[in-house]
């Protein structure tokens, strides 16, 4: 593999000196925190107002999984290292500081579990969820 390939992205390999480089690139992280962040009770969504709106666009012509694995979050990976940005929206009704807590604590054991060290979870809540089915008044 050329240096270029190994470090597309900015990626640093991780070197396995017995039998060559291994590295992840910030897309996989991406979607693995991205996964663990929306497990999170209380999360309504990820992303911000313009990735939000270009997402329901996309769901509009039929297009609905595009992007939605990544949306709402940020990964710099630099060899066995990562630093993580979750954008979400809450549901009503809940501690931000609650959520954000417990979308750190996710998003560090998913990533965690696949060898990678997660040096920072920095979580910003971009929007509340007011309109949920079955609120009281809807």
């Amino acid at each position: 593999m050329t240096d270029a390939v190994e470090n597309a992205g900015g990626v640093q390999p991780a070197v396995d000196a017995a039998r060559g480089a291994t590295s992840v690139s910030d897309e996989v992280v991406e979607k693995i925190a991205g996964a663990a962040a929306r497990s999170v009770p209380g999360v309504a969504d990820l992303g911000g107002d313009v990735a939000r709106f270009f997402n329901s666009v996309l769901d509009k012509v039929g297009m609905d999984e595009v992007g939605d694995a990544r949306r709402g979050v940020s990964a710099d990976v630099k060899g066995t290292s990562a630093v993580i940005n979750v954008v979400l929206v809450i549901d009503s009704g809940q501690v931000v500081a609650d959520v954000t807590k417990a979308v750190r604590a996710a998003v560090i054991e998913a990533v965690e579990k696949y060898g990678l060290t997660v040096t920072q979870v920095n979580v910003t809540v971009d929007d509340i969820e007011l309109n949920q089915p079955g609120a009281a008044g809807a």
